[in-house]
């Protein structure tokens, strides 16, 4: 992430933008980022394909066979303990006709069968039956098993994916999160002190990276959150940078830690954050479903030693603290979405953490749609990775794909507003795409 910075502002070239200093505001990303269809889909490519997701916790796993199913940026997953106690995850789709091959959105199993047409699979994925094709003398049972997903257990028991197709994923895991697992905030925090409570989940017209830029300020806590002078010095709340995380600094007073109301909260690029207290924890997930709607999805967990009182007096202050936000995020989206805003100024020390999270998204949305034009064609990091024998396939797909660009190049209109199409990013040569 240091280079990310050092790219974005120039600072490993002779000429470009000036360094960010404490005095000096900086420009957002522009409004169209935000509501762009187009630029939705690539991030879909270049950064919920490609990246670590922190999912929820080995606490809601705790027996074989027991499964969970997800779902990020259209990406249906199932996550599961198998017989020897590891936890798979693979992508919720049957390899014959790509039907769900869980219905379930939990459950425990000891096989998972496909209700289309009966293939079953073990929970460590391998394909166990497929009626009928036994009789097949060309069918490899071996290379027909269900689509894995990359999983890291920390060492404190959350449970992370990669969603790349490929054996080892682009981004290994202590890439972004080298111990961050073992900052001095979690010493003394007994995990095995908290049990699964329960979830909730809110759902809103605004596009996630809102939700990612409201949750990594607090400039506008002491506006807009009665409640957080409770758990914070809101004089000396600050953020902190460390790989893919944004470190919130509570900065908690003596009486609110005598209260049990110290907390740590952390944010885990690009889509998950953690909150840890004496009496809870709790996970929030941002999960877009498209490039103006996102629901926020939420695990909460509670220390089995807390009185009612206490679990439930910071349990409701965060739900009361979430829904505001989700109140900002809508009427933020309504003003994006009117085409007058184009962007606004941010301040380097107090708005840190959306800044350090916009540049992580511009770097790598800019670096994949390089690759993108380099290849001539759209990068799917998640997609399957055909054998050497389906040539018969990849010639179908180069046919249907032409047809869509053909299709695209006749009805493209590079004078669209840029509100529009994120200013004809499909249409403009690479060195015009400066931001």
């Amino acid at each position: 992430m240091t280079s990310i910075w050092k790219n974005y502002f120039g600072l490993g070239a002779s000429s470009g933008p000036i360094p960010p200093t404490d005095k000096a505001p900086i420009r957002a990303l522009p409004a169209n980022w935000y509501t762009s269809p187009e630029m939705w889909e690539l991030e879909r490519r270049a950064i919920f394909s490609r990246k670590w997701m922190l999912i929820t916790h080995t606490l809601r796993l705790p027996s074989t066979g027991d499964y969970l199913v997800y779902d990020i940026a259209g990406y249906p997953f199932i996550l599961v303990r198998d017989k020897v106690g590891n936890i798979n995850a693979f992508h919720n789709i049957c390899r014959h006709r790509a039907f769900p091959v869980v219905t379930e959105e939990k459950g425990t199993a000891r096989i998972f069968a496909c209700k289309y047409h009966g293939w079953s699979y073990g929970l460590n994925g391998k394909l166990a039956k497929a009626p009928g094709y036994q009789e097949l003398e060309g069918f490899d049972q071996d290379k027909n098993g269900l689509f894995q997903i990359h999983v890291h257990v920390d060492n404190n028991g959350f449970i992370w994916v990669n969603l790349d197709a490929k054996e080892q994923p682009d981004i290994a895991w202590e890439d972004d999160f080298n111990k961050i697992d073992m900052l001095q905030r979690f010493d003394g925090i007994n995990w095995h002190d908290y049990q699964f409570d329960h979830t909730w989940e809110m759902e809103g017209e605004y596009n996630w990276k809102i939700l990612a830029d409201n949750y990594n300020e607090c400039y506008h806590c002491q506006t807009t959150h009665p409640d957080l002078p409770s758990l914070a010095d809101l004089s000396a709340y600050a953020v902190d940078t460390k790989d893919a995380s944004i470190i919130h600094y509570a900065n908690s007073t003596a009486e609110q830690i005598s209260c049990g109301l110290k907390i740590a909260s952390t944010y885990y690029f690009p889509n998950a954050s953690m909150t840890v207290s004496p009496h809870f924890f709790f996970m929030q997930r941002f999960v877009p479903t498209s490039a103006t709607n996102c629901a926020m999805r939420y695990e909460v967990y509670r220390n089995k030693n807390s009185s009612d009182k206490d679990f439930e007096l910071i349990n409701q202050m965060y739900k009361r603290i979430m829904s505001e936000d989700k109140y900002l995020c809508i009427h933020t989206q309504k003003n994006l979405n009117n085409g007058v805003f184009v962007n606004g100024e941010l301040h380097p020390r107090l708005e840190k953490g959306p800044l350090y999270f916009q540049t992580a998204v511009r770097a790598l949305i800019m670096e994949h749609h390089m690759k993108e034009q380099e290849a001539g064609h759209e990068i799917w990091p998640t997609r399957q990775i055909l054998p050497t024998t389906a040539r018969t396939t990849e010639q179908e797909m180069t046919f249907c794909n032409k047809l869509e660009a053909s299709s695209q190049t006749r009805g493209a209109d590079c004078s669209t507003t840029a509100v529009e199409c994120c200013g004809g990013i499909g249409c403009q040569p690479d060195e015009t795409l400066v931001f």
